[in-house]
């Protein structure tokens, strides 16, 4: 990197050169784009049951997500990448294109592999909104102030969470599941041109080196670890040739894309990160809450719907509460960041009470009220809320500001991986799960009454959740005359039983990957956050002789810790 592209504190230009005035535009840019991307998600949520409804598969139901993360996820560290070298910009607007292309694509869809594909389209782009949009407050911003401006951003996803899912459902009731992509569009043309008038341009040049081999081998390496673990159990037995034959091909590919990494001038996953510790559990901690958290947006609207038999509109009033302690929970967390210049602490309490919550949802039953629901949800989105921005910053504040987006994208990366692989894996858990439930409640006089090809029919929880289903199957029936009744009765609540156990064994494996990340947490070193974006002499001159960015920045000093001191570590 050439001297002129560093400020004079190591800094680059783009501190020292955008005003109090644009920075807060800039910000308001970042912010409808997160906007854009949390908005999908939230509303998505509670539409997915009449979507598996009117397109069939409930088998597909984890995939509708795992597509979007996928894409999303193996395109994030190359985002990230890319965006230190090119500026953030051009790559941001490219992302909120092809996000909102996908949307639309989406609302046209006719069939469930339809819906999946142009699912992915919009994980394409979704990929480039979260890890830029972090870089960019990392560029703006010291790491004592990030913790409110990104409390802020979680609080905003957190609203958006809340008014989602209501919103999501009443369109789903009222105009139907496809406008709950079309609403994208709107927040998306103003996101658009509101990222373009404030976000600056690339502001520094230097020579550079894009890892396409690497980003090749990761795409190769993680694409088929997902599609197996989506599969086995499901599609393919574990010992099946394909799930064996896709796993060995991941790993051959994720060994060498190892390999490559660390010879490569400029990886798009630097391997050499984790020898920092902070930034190795940090990523431990995402990875594990990820999962837990997937698990609970994904699967609740499900039970709740499914289970407790709500419609789509009141789905997703029920899980305001969730988003509520969300919302609190990040803006608090974000303002004691701030003031104390500490985290520890507050990381160990919110993991714990997001384990709590996951625990209190894995209790649940058909005969749970409103009142233990709304109970378990506020604790799991208090204990949440928090860490969604807190191992942000925490990560930030360890190493120099010219490979923010490098080490930013890197958390989100494991992130998302965290959250692709627990909607896959559930996936195929609620599916196994859910059969063999329903073969043990089914009652024996209804096996007798029936074949096994009409015993597979039934195995189908789309008629708790679609009147038009129930209707069908409760026609079905009328062939047994006055018994008719009575059977079906039997055959709906196997349905909702087995439903129910299986998706509070899904909160339960929820609950064992948040205890992970408890320990996780427990052991992340505690450094003070900085208190200006300066670094300081020293590491200014590091910055100019090109550091290795698994070298942090040791906050509140004027200097940088060796590559040792990070090995003692």
């Amino acid at each position: 990197m050439t001297t002129h592209a560093i400020g004079r504190a190591g800094r680059p230009e783009m501190d020292e050169g955008v005003g109090q005035r644009r920075v807060w535009l800039v910000l308001a840019g970042v912010l409808l784009g997160m906007l854009l991307g949390a908005l999908d998600q939230t509303v998505v949520g509670t539409a997915m049951p009449r979507i598996i409804a009117e397109l069939r598969g409930l088998e597909h139901y984890a995939w509708v997500f795992t597509a979007y993360m996928l894409a999303s996820t193996v395109t994030v560290p190359i985002y990230g990448k890319l965006s230190d070298i090119y500026g953030r910009r051009g790559l941001f607007l490219l992302g909120m294109g092809v996000f909102l292309l996908g949307s639309a694509l989406s609302g046209l869809a006719q069939t469930m592999t339809q819906l999946i594909v142009f699912r992915a389209v919009q994980g394409l782009g979704a990929g480039a909104l979260f890890p830029i949009s972090l870089a960019l407050v990392g560029d703006l911003l010291p790491p004592a102030e990030r913790g409110k401006w990104q409390g802020v951003f979680a609080g905003v996803w957190g609203v958006t969470a809340i008014v989602g899912p209501t919103l999501g459902g009443w369109i789903t009731d009222h105009w139907g599941w496809r406008w709950v992509f079309y609403v994208n569009m709107p927040v998306g043309a103003v996101a658009l041109v509101t990222a373009g008038l404030t976000i600056p341009g690339r502001l520094s040049r230097r020579e550079h080196a894009i890892d396409y081999l690497g980003a090749a081998l990761l795409i190769a390496g993680t694409v088929p670890l997902l599609l197996a673990l989506s599969w086995a159990g499901a599609e393919y037995p574990w010992s099946s040739p394909q799930i064996v034959g896709l796993l060995t091909f991941a790993a051959v590919m994720l060994s060498v894309f190892f390999l490559v990494e660390l010879r490569a001038p400029e990886p798009i996953v630097n391997p050499r990160l984790f020898r920092n510790r902070i930034y190795t559990l940090s990523v431990l901690a995402g990875f594990f809450i990820a999962v837990g958290m997937f698990g609970t947006i994904l699967y609740l609207p499900l039970f709740i719907q499914g289970v407790l038999g709500r419609t789509a509109t009141n789905s997703g009033a029920v899980l305001t509460p969730m988003m509520l302690g969300f919302v609190t929970s990040s803006i608090v967390g974000g303002q004691l960041m701030a003031r104390t210049g500490r985290y520890k602490a507050l990381a160990i309490g919110s993991v714990a009470l997001a384990a709590l919550g996951m625990v209190l949802l894995s209790r649940m039953t058909p005969q749970s009220t409103g009142s233990e629901v709304v109970r378990n949800m506020v604790v799991t989105g208090l204990g949440i809320g928090t860490t969604m921005s807190l191992f942000t910053i925490v990560v930030q504040n360890a190493f120099p500001p010219q490979v923010l987006g490098e080490v930013t994208s890197g958390l989100v990366f494991f992130r998302s991986i965290g959250g692709t692989l627990g909607a896959a894996i559930l996936g195929s858990v609620l599916t196994n799960r859910f059969t063999s439930a329903f073969t043990a409640n089914l009652p024996e006089p209804i096996r007798q009454h029936v074949s096994p090809e009409q015993l597979g029919l039934l195995r189908n929880p789309q008629a708790l959740v679609s009147p038009e289903a129930m209707a069908r199957m409760q026609q079905a029936f009328e062939q047994f005359g006055s018994a008719g009744q009575q059977l079906f009765d039997q055959v709906m609540l196997a349905l909702r039983l087995s439903l129910s156990s299986a998706i509070t064994g899904l909160f339960a494996v929820g609950a064992a990957f948040m205890l992970l990340a408890l320990v996780a947490t427990a052991a992340l070193p505690e450094i003070p956050l900085r208190r200006t974006r300066r670094v300081g002499a020293a590491s200014a001159v590091a910055v100019e002789a090109g550091p290795s960015p698994a070298q942090p920045v040791v906050a509140g000093s004027e200097r940088s810790r060796t590559r040792g001191d990070i090995l003692d570590e």
